[in-house]
């Protein structure tokens, strides 16, 4: 009975001139509550991270997280309409994450955007995560319409896929083992940077040399990626120095890796574009934040005559913007709108 009702409320505010999406992101470690008009004006996005806590286990611990999200969620809530200067019954729809991340995570989010959507007879509209990411693009850029190319890159997923539309998307090359910001933490807990690693390896990469081969990619001429066997190899570097006694060049391993995990998808990425015909890439995700994708994709893609969009830093990582901008785009297209009964979702196609 209350889908059909909102679902009847949803055509109702297609022809609405602007239309307000409260938005809930807690799929990992960051307590998210957005607040976005039309799916590409921010009122408010506010982010409460639990990266200090996690890193003194070396990453993120579940229980913990979910933990945490209780703790912070209201209070999150209440920043972003202050800071919206809304109420919340000015708020025209609930838009959340269910999936993919930690299940006890999602819960949180999930729970608590079910229960407001209830209570103010909103409708609820669930939103993938990892699609969520590419919508961050549309906040920062707000002229960028599909379709276009984009490449997703965090801690959980590695993808090339196709932007057919602002809710469909083709897959056209995905991880065969580690996503690439899972490299990222397990080589810098190997050469003993800590959590979270991307930043870290980004930082000493600047000072140090490519000049350490590791590992040939075995999906090179494939749309596809593999970094379990380039983790492996910087493994077995470091282990041969350890054994030998010999002092870690940090910065110079860092560099490699990076330049050898990075190259490939950029190429990869490059070429989806010339097969498919398309001049627009857009990056997404977490690891979208290092410098080093950004400056190769943009060099490359002025080389090739492919315009290349990125969020900003602070889009870049999970936040509930992103899911309240994803969260509009599926209102009008009839996508997600979902009963009371919505649960969360560990794992999820894209």
């Amino acid at each position: 009975m209350y889908k059909d009702e909102m679902i009847k409320v949803c055509e109702q505010l297609k022809n609405k001139k602007e239309v307000i999406i409260l938005g809930i992101e807690s799929s990992c470690d960051e307590t998210s509550i957005a607040i976005v008009k039309n799916g590409r004006e921010v009122l408010s996005n506010v982010i409460s991270s639990q990266i200090e806590i996690h890193t003194r286990f070396g990453g993120v611990v579940p229980e913990v997280a979910s933990r945490n999200h209780i703790e912070a969620i209201n209070n999150v809530l209440n920043e972003a309409l202050e800071q919206a200067k809304l109420k919340i019954t000015d708020v025209d729809a609930i838009a959340v994450t269910y999936g993919a991340g930690l299940i006890g995570a999602l819960m949180v989010g999930v729970s608590f955007a079910k229960s407001l959507a209830f209570a103010l007879n909103k409708p609820l509209i669930a939103v993938n995560h990892i699609k969520g990411h590419i919508s961050a693009n549309y906040i920062e850029h707000k002229d960028l319409i599909p379709p276009f190319i984009c490449l997703i890159v965090s801690g959980g997923h590695t993808a090339i896929v196709e932007v057919e539309s602002y809710v469909k998307l083709n897959l056209i090359g995905t991880t065969q083992d580690d996503a690439i910001g899972e490299a990222f933490d397990k080589v810098a807990r190997v050469i003993g940077l800590g959590y979270p690693g991307g930043p870290k390896i980004d930082a000493y990469a600047k000072q140090g040399k490519n000049n350490i081969k590791f590992a040939k990619d075995s999906l090179k001429n494939t749309f596809n990626s593999s970094f379990s066997g380039l983790k492996t190899a910087v493994i077995n570097y470091v282990h041969t120095l350890n054994q030998k006694g010999k002092e870690l060049p940090i910065e110079d391993i860092c560099c490699s890796f990076q330049t050898e995990a990075v190259d490939g998808l950029v190429e990869k990425s490059l070429r989806a574009c010339r097969k498919f015909g398309y001049k627009k890439i857009c990056l997404a995700g977490g690891v979208s934040a290092n410098s080093y994708l950004r400056e190769k994709m943009t060099q490359r893609g002025k080389q090739e005559g492919i315009e290349v969009y990125a969020p900003s830093l602070k889009l870049c990582t999970d936040n509930a913007g992103m899911i309240a901008s994803l969260g509009y785009f599926n209102l009008i297209n009839n996508v997600g709108i979902s009963d009371v009964d919505l649960d969360a979702v560990s794992n999820i196609d894209i």
